[in-house]
């Protein structure tokens, strides 16, 4: 009967760690969300298509489903705050999206901005369906996070970025921004 109970009291505290693993699991799930799809809007307020972020083990990737941009190449960017006003020209979204105090640039000694991502080139049909990795952000809670409590942004730029300019890669006025947040 001790033999029994033991066999029981061992199964059960195995169920109960596994229990609390699959709850430890499911709280890291909510705090990085697998994906966040957002609205890319112009300066005139009207949606220009979406972007998607994606965690990855590597990174976000960022995929682009665009129509109605300028044609030639952009700046591409993350900016620290998820608020993106037309009637404010996109400067509410803030500087680069820092990501752990780094130099502007992918030209820059050390790690650019957790922001920075290589400049795009929009066709002439104005078309913009692309997919980047920044390894440099994510979608989960810390210093490079884009779901912080104040969101972020991802803007595309007038002109392309210098990939060395400080504080901003002398990149032009924002044409396009989208409010990345988490899941509501």
């Amino acid at each position: 009967m001790t033999r029994t109970f033991r066999i029981l009291a061992a199964c059960g505290a195995a169920a109960l760690a596994t229990g609390g693993l699959a709850a430890q699991a499911s709280a890291e799930e909510k705090a990085a969300p697998a994906s966040v799809r957002a609205d890319v809007i112009g300066l005139d307020g009207k949606s220009l298509g979406t972007v998607t972020l994606q965690e990855t083990p590597s990174g976000v990737l960022v995929t682009t489903d665009l129509k109605g941009l300028p044609p030639g190449d952009h700046g591409f960017h993350f900016h620290e705050k998820g608020i993106c006003e037309p009637a404010q020209k996109f400067t509410t979204a803030g500087a680069h999206f820092a990501g752990g105090g780094h130099m502007h640039g992918l030209m820059a000694s050390g790690m650019p901005h957790g922001g920075d991502m290589p400049n795009q080139h929009v066709g002439a049909d104005g078309t913009l369906k692309v997919q980047v990795l920044n390894t440099g952000v994510s979608l989960g809670t810390g210093g490079k996070s884009l779901v912080d409590a104040d969101g972020s942004a991802f803007v595309i730029h007038a002109d392309a970025d210098d990939y060395t300019s400080q504080p901003a890669g002398n990149a032009g006025g924002r044409i396009a921004c989208a409010v990345v947040s988490a899941p509501q």
